[in-house]
């Protein structure tokens, strides 16, 4: 019973967000702090994930015509490497818990923040910004198994550097190339653990982040979905922090 409420759960936060792009990793190791999963587990199972589910999303953006190639090499140029970097940094569990409870409580907001709509024009990415941005997030990404759009695309809008679909598209590459990049890294490192579940996870995130993919790329819109996620993940981020 518990493998099937963590597969319910891995495939509802894979469809809500490779709706808005992301592969969902800091979701992923939301549930399983929230299911007591080792963060040695936890790290190696969410980057794998990740791949599947932001592959995806990139290509349901991409093919609606939303990805700009310009709003993404200048970060994922200095990310790559780092992420790489990043992941063979294994951190102790108490200072992972507490970053990774940051990273999710940057992903609720995320989730509720109405961004702006309008189709004014985007600022220019200054490029010694965009790199060092790329390089900072390549690190943190690494170091706790996320891909990292959750840092980026908050910026991103923030900043005026691209529209909501735009953004979108670009995180879901950006995810999954630091996923690939942290994955050898971990790899590299020898800190990659396979579990028997996790085989059926990648299948229940590919089948969420599929079907969110395509509703995301079309206009789809859960509001009370992602309130209810939102939820989930501060519980999640208040276990991380006082455990």
């Amino acid at each position: 019973m518990s493998l099937l409420v963590l597969l319910f759960l891995l495939a509802l936060v894979a469809f809500l967000y490779a709706s808005v792009g992301h592969g969902g990793a800091s979701g992923y190791l939301a549930v399983m702090a929230l299911l007591g999963v080792a963060p040695v587990l936890m790290k190696s199972s969410a980057l794998v994930m990740n791949l599947a589910v932001s592959l995806f999303s990139f290509i349901g953006f991409y093919r609606a015509g939303f990805f700009r190639f310009k709003l993404f090499f200048p970060f994922a140029l200095s990310s790559i490497p780092c992420s790489f970097i990043g992941a063979m940094y294994v951190l102790p569990d108490s200072i992972y818990k507490k970053i990774l409870a940051v990273c999710i409580l940057i992903s609720i907001a995320r989730l509720l923040y109405q961004f702006d709509k309008s189709n004014k024009e985007n600022n220019a990415i200054p490029w010694p910004i965009g790199l060092l941005v790329g390089a900072i997030i390549g690190i943190i990404s690494g170091m706790i198994g996320i891909g990292g759009g959750i840092l980026l695309s908050p910026l991103m809008l923030l900043m005026r550097w691209g529209n909501l679909k735009e953004t979108a598209a670009v995180s879901a590459l950006f995810i999954f190339v630091n996923s690939v990049s942290g994955l050898l890294g971990a790899i590299a490192k020898g800190t990659f653990v396979m579990s028997q579940d996790l085989v059926w996870s990648v299948l229940a995130t590919v089948v969420g982040g599929a079907v969110g993919a395509y509703l995301g790329s079309h206009k789809f819109n859960v509001p009370t979905l992602k309130y209810l996620l939102a939820l989930g993940l501060t519980i999640a981020c208040l276990k991380l922090f006082f455990t």
